[in-house]
């Protein structure tokens, strides 16, 4: 009697990067898919983020520093103050959240930004993360570049 060895399928490059972008989709993309406000939960589980109210939130001058995010940001979050400033604009919905977040509980630090966001509900989170990955995006990735 013969026996066989079941081997494990190969997952070819265009297969496997399917299962890539399939899997990104499910974590991030469209903040206002499948919802008539503009906005999706989080994956950390922070309510609805609202468009309108995120972007009155984001132009918005905070009390700790007096700026507003699009003052450092930029418009759309695209055009930062200063090069170390990160762009916002199409950034994933729950990455953003989950930066906001880390700001306000001080499990990240930045002079301004632990400031701005020290006193932000989870819902004025979940709002501004909403409207800046809602913005054009002009991030790109590093694939090929020398």
């Amino acid at each position: 009697m013969s026996r066989t060895t079941a081997r494990p399928a190969r997952v070819g490059p265009l297969a496997a990067a399917l299962l890539f972008a399939f899997a990104l989709a499910a974590c991030g993309g469209d903040p206002g898919a499948g919802n008539a406000a503009g906005a999706k939960s989080s994956s950390a589980g922070l309510p609805t983020g609202r468009l309108a109210e995120g972007e009155t939130l984001a132009n918005a001058k905070g009390q700790a520093t007096g700026q507003s995010c699009i003052d450092c940001h930029g418009a759309d979050g695209n055009a930062p103050l200063d090069d170390s400033y990160p762009k916002l604009g199409g950034q994933y919905y729950d990455y953003l959240e989950h930066a906001i977040v880390q700001y306000r509980d001080g499990k990240r630090e930045h002079a301004l930004m632990s400031q701005q966001a020290a006193n932000l509900s989870d819902q004025q989170i979940a709002d501004l993360a909403a409207y800046f990955a809602s913005r054009p995006s002009q991030l790109r990735d590093l694939h090929g570049a020398h």
